[in-house]
């Protein structure tokens, strides 16, 4: 659907309206990947947030509003998953980077608490955490190859995807997370360590999805 935009080219915040209606037929939202201009976006995220319901996926840019208004994203009413990497994290928690992959683990735990959120903080090994004290950390799946451009986007969108479906916003991180690195580990034999792209991995998604449901 069409909507206004900046000079930049990102969608301007007063499009927040149109978008808030469309998303009330929506199971789950995810905000962020694709988009530009920092500020129209962090702008039209803190909008979003006072009238999303339900379930939301913010990642890429959208993760930037976290630095900007922390108290807002606390306080949406919808449920919220983050999934940043270092660099993102570093600059919603206005951190060193270095301090950050210090302690990945207690640091995706005091982000889902300050938050309120479900936080997915990627990496080679990527650490899940939820606002009242779980965590989870998938050490059994991914490659380097993962790093490859548009990596993260397909992530989210594999995590909105199964929250669609009606997993819980925790769950729906975890298998997307395990999912995403089965994925690149099938990949990395097909293709190689290195060379597949982002847009390869989503073919990959349901038949490893029906091959864990045989297994049980």
């Amino acid at each position: 659907m069409g909507l206004p935009q900046t000079r930049k080219g990102g969608i301007a915040p007063s499009a927040a309206g149109e978008i808030g209606r469309r998303s009330r037929t929506a199971d789950a939202v995810l905000i962020g990947p694709g988009m530009v201009d920092r500020t129209a976006t962090c702008g039209l995220v803190l909008k979003l947030l006072r009238q999303l319901d339900g379930k939301v996926v913010l990642d890429a840019e959208a993760l930037a509003c976290a630095s900007v208004d922390r108290r807002a994203i606390a306080a949406a009413k919808a449920e919220l998953a983050l999934t940043p990497h270092a660099g993102e994290m570093a600059q919603m928690l206005a951190e060193p980077i270095s301090g950050i992959e210090r302690d990945r683990a207690g640091t995706a735990l005091r982000a889902a608490r300050t938050l309120r959120a479900v936080v997915a903080l990627k990496g080679a090994e990527t650490f899940i955490a939820a606002p009242g004290g779980r965590l989870l950390c998938n050490r059994d799946a991914g490659n380097a190859g993962l790093g490859t451009s548009g990596s993260g986007d397909t992530l989210s969108g594999i995590v909105v995807g199964l929250a669609a479906r009606g997993a819980d916003l925790l769950k729906s991180a975890a298998w997307a997370v395990f999912l995403h690195g089965r994925a690149g580990d099938i990949l990395a034999r097909k293709v190689g360590p290195l060379g597949y792209l982002a847009r390869e991995l989503l073919a990959e998604i349901p038949r490893e999805m029906a091959r864990l449901s045989r297994r049980g």
